[in-house]
């Protein structure tokens, strides 16, 4: 991700509809997680992966003790300034922890930017303690691939059945719940990007091209909040919605 981006970003991952929404919608289902797990909902010991600009480690701190990790260098420098919260410069396939470390291990929107994903789930699974809880978002289907991706660094979009087969691999464990999300807008942004890559309009935009540079604060950021995050009742009621933009996942180790 551009160094000029992660100024923006900061504002974005607070501010932003699908930022706050995907806040809403990860932090109602952690506390159903950790009930159904019969766990501490206040007192975890959390691994938060790919952390950005420290938004997710901010709302994930009310569950436990975070120690979080990012990858770029000039993010961590950055995020520690805005935030005040240690940040660990590392990498996913290679994290610095040692063994059944983490009650909870979290990486929302990070394994696509990872060529070897088998690693960096395999690493997750690593660190977390016996019966131990992963929890995962990525972004959904190839058939919305735009400039978005590529400005983000995306390797890949996701299915279900891509993520499945990923955490069928090496360490056992068991699924607990995934679903799409993100699903009431899917129709709108597939016509959008799909529009958008005929005429390479992401590729003419004078800033950086990604979705979020369309931000603007008021009602309709408002609406869009409250309609994606409303997506919470029907996963924290176990309902698995067919599809979305967007992919969670939550497994939990033997």
């Amino acid at each position: 991700m551009d160094h000029l981006y992660y100024k923006e970003y900061y504002n974005l991952e607070r501010k932003h509809w699908w930022f706050v929404a995907r806040e809403r919608i990860i932090t109602s289902f952690i506390v159903k997680l950790l009930n159904q797990n019969k766990l501490s909902t206040t007192n975890l010991n959390i691994l938060n992966i790919g952390c950005s600009t420290g938004r997710s480690s901010e709302y994930l701190s009310k569950f436990g003790t975070v120690t979080s990790i990012e990858y770029d260098q000039f993010c961590c420098e950055f995020a520690r300034e805005k935030t005040g919260l240690e940040i660990i410069h590392g990498s996913i396939t290679e994290l610095p922890f040692e063994k059944e470390s983490f009650d909870l291990v979290c990486a929302f929107d990070v394994i696509e930017h990872v060529e070897n994903d088998e690693l960096a789930v395999f690493e997750m699974k690593r660190v977390a303690k016996s019966k131990g809880l992963l929890l995962i978002t990525v972004p959904a289907y190839m058939d919305l691939w735009s400039h978005h991706d590529v400005i983000n660094h995306h390797f890949r979009r996701y299915k279900s059945e891509q993520i499945k087969n990923l955490f069928n691999l090496e360490i056992n464990g068991k699924e607990v719940f995934s679903s799409y999300f993100n699903f009431f807008l899917f129709i709108p942004i597939y016509l959008i990007r799909k529009v958008s890559n005929l005429l390479n309009s992401g590729r003419n935009r004078p800033g950086s091209g990604s979705d979020f540079e369309a931000f603007k604060p008021g009602i309709l950021n408002q609406a869009l909040n409250y309609l994606m995050g409303s997506e919470k009742l029907f996963i924290n009621n176990n309902i698995r919605l067919p599809f979305g933009v967007s992919f969670l996942y939550s497994w939990k180790k033997d």
